[in-house]
């Protein structure tokens, strides 16, 4: 397995694994596959365009994509200290390796390379015991919880909203 920083040039592989992860795990994004099936191309290129501040990773195995994570940048300038990671997914068959935690630990040395991003941030579904310990064990924090986040096929889900200070 190797990962690396995404181009607009993996838009195809990207896509085709975010919206197997919108099908697969539902309860774990924000999105749905309803809404972003419908993105043209130069949507998903543009998401995984290359920033010093912040962008996506991807870990493959030989040439097939087969994990994704993003840190995002908060655009205002009062909220520019923060970022956030969002849409960490891992295929089924590559899950118990390490792969997540590789992605997680990529996003986060990126955010610790910014000088002036001093807090990183993400949500999670409060029933996703192993992402809630994995976020713990790379030093992330709860700091609340909010009921009833998702609504899915009539189904309310509470979300823990998590974060996490680089060493600068």
């Amino acid at each position: 397995m190797h990962i690396r920083r995404l181009t607009p040039q993996d838009a195809s592989p990207f896509r085709a694994l975010r919206l197997s992860a919108l099908q697969e795990e539902p309860t774990a994004f924000g999105s749905s596959h309803e809404e972003e099936v419908v993105f043209p191309p130069e949507t998903t290129a543009a998401r995984l365009a290359v920033h010093p501040d912040q962008g996506a990773f991807g870990a493959f195995e030989g040439d097939r994509l087969i994990g994704i994570v993003t840190l995002r940048r908060e655009d205002k300038r009062k909220l520019r200290h923060k970022g956030m990671i969002y849409g960490l997914y891992v295929a089924p068959e590559a899950r118990g390796k390490g792969v997540g935690r590789g992605l997680l630990v990529q996003a986060l040395a990126l955010a610790g390379s910014v000088p002036d991003l001093l807090q990183v941030s993400l949500s999670v579904n409060a029933g996703n015991m192993a992402a809630i310990a994995l976020y713990e064990s790379l030093g992330f924090q709860t700091f609340g919880r909010e009921p009833a986040a998702l609504r899915i096929d009539g189904v309310l889900h509470d979300e823990l909203h998590m974060f996490w200070r680089p060493a600068h």
